[in-house]
């Protein structure tokens, strides 16, 4: 029999991180939006309230939740504010990589820290000419004496990159795309100023230049040549969490232009009294639930120990369109008030579309699909 029903565990994770996410992001979410101001306050509140670190292991002082219950955490938050819930989250996507073939040296100085108190990771993969194809990346890695590594290259995009205490890298070596964890404070490193985005603009997102940065050899990830693989494997536990903020999203747009319709009157009768209007609202329930499912599906295989590629992919290509779909058709249903910054429904259309580009956009997603359906997967 298939269960669709949360544990009273998971219900009780569920109904904590909604009272957080309306209490103290919801009402700051247009303030961050209009300064773009890294939210150290709410992050501070979110450390103390155990939302953040979800995936380090309980051995290394973390709460070491699952994969389901890291993506009902994501689309809660995220139903307040994508921004400030990137900002919580993003330290879960440099972890990942150490939690997945770090060893047990690497995750107590890096991982047991930060539950200790509140820091930040970035996961610096991400170039100019390398996105989604991780393993374009041109970043350098060269050994350079005995256990040493100087790292060279340019780092684009980077989520918590001007905050992050230390950061996941992809570098080329001889042997191929090879990880590293790099301390922030490592000498060559130069941080670029905070990127202006149309979106999520409280998260800190900068350009990484690594110039001669040398790094530990006991820093490295897994072995020379496992970086690509790593990576792979990060973005099947990720992806599924990415799905389920997009839901978020998308929930939040449901339920302000269910709203705004049962109130707003045109020609003397409200909005949602329009089949146009309520099947728009009809679809968007619809594919809301089937993207939840979809993400919180994908999140269980992983969590049993089964490949989800395709059903991560799946998830991630189809909840980001249907964020994209949700926040656009909301402007939409809220007419010209929709497109001024006095309603939160432009902010959540400019907030989806992250969603179709990063971690793979929507396009490598149907690539993957399709690579596994061809594999008889």
């Amino acid at each position: 029999m298939i269960e669709f029903s949360l544990t009273a565990e998971q219900t009780e994770l569920q109904l904590k991180a909604r009272k957080f996410a309306e209490e103290e992001i919801a009402s700051k979410a247009a303030e961050y939006d209009r300064s773009g101001d890294f939210p150290i306050d709410i992050l501070k509140k979110a450390f103390a309230a155990g939302l953040m670190n979800s995936h380090i292991p309980k051995e290394y002082g973390g709460p070491g939740r699952t994969t389901l219950e890291c993506a009902i955490l994501a689309e809660e938050l995220t139903a307040a504010c994508s921004g400030i819930a990137t900002a919580i989250e993003a330290n879960s996507l440099a972890q990942a990589p150490l939690i997945i073939a770090g060893s047990d040296d690497q995750k107590n100085r890096f991982l047991k820290p930060m539950t200790e108190k509140l820091s930040f990771a970035a996961y610096a993969v991400t170039e100019p000419d390398a996105g989604s194809d991780v393993s374009r990346v041109k970043t350098e890695a060269r050994r350079v004496r005995d256990g040493k590594w100087a790292i060279n290259g340019l780092k684009w995009w980077i989520t918590n990159g001007g905050v992050a205490s230390w950061y996941f890298v992809l570098a080329k070596t001889e042997k191929g795309p090879t990880a590293f964890i790099v301390p922030a404070d490592t000498a060559g490193i130069i941080k670029g100023p905070k990127e202006i985005n149309m979106g999520q603009r409280c998260s800190n997102t900068v350009r990484l230049q690594f110039e001669d940065a040398v790094v530990d050899e006991k820093n490295m990830v897994g072995n020379e040549g496992d970086g690509f693989s790593i990576c792979m494997k990060t973005f099947n536990l990720t992806r599924p969490l990415v799905a389920a903020a997009a839901v978020g999203v998308a929930r939040c747009a449901l339920s302000l232009a269910l709203a705004y319709s049962k109130t707003r009157k045109a020609f003397d009768r409200k909005l949602i009294s329009y089949q146009g209007i309520s099947f728009k609202l009809a679809d968007m329930s619809t594919e809301i639930e089937a993207a939840r499912l979809l993400a919180w599906r994908a999140a269980s295989l992983h969590d049993n120990g089964i490949d989800n590629t395709k059903a991560a992919a799946m998830a991630k290509v189809f909840a980001a369109d249907t964020a994209m779909k949700a926040a656009t058709e909301a402007v939409q249903i809220f007419g010209g008030y929709g497109y001024t910054n006095e309603m939160p429904v432009e902010k959540l259309m400019r907030d989806a579309k992250i969603y179709q580009i990063y971690e793979g956009t929507c396009e490598i997603q149907r690539s993957i699909i399709a690579g596994q359906l061809l594999r008889g997967r």
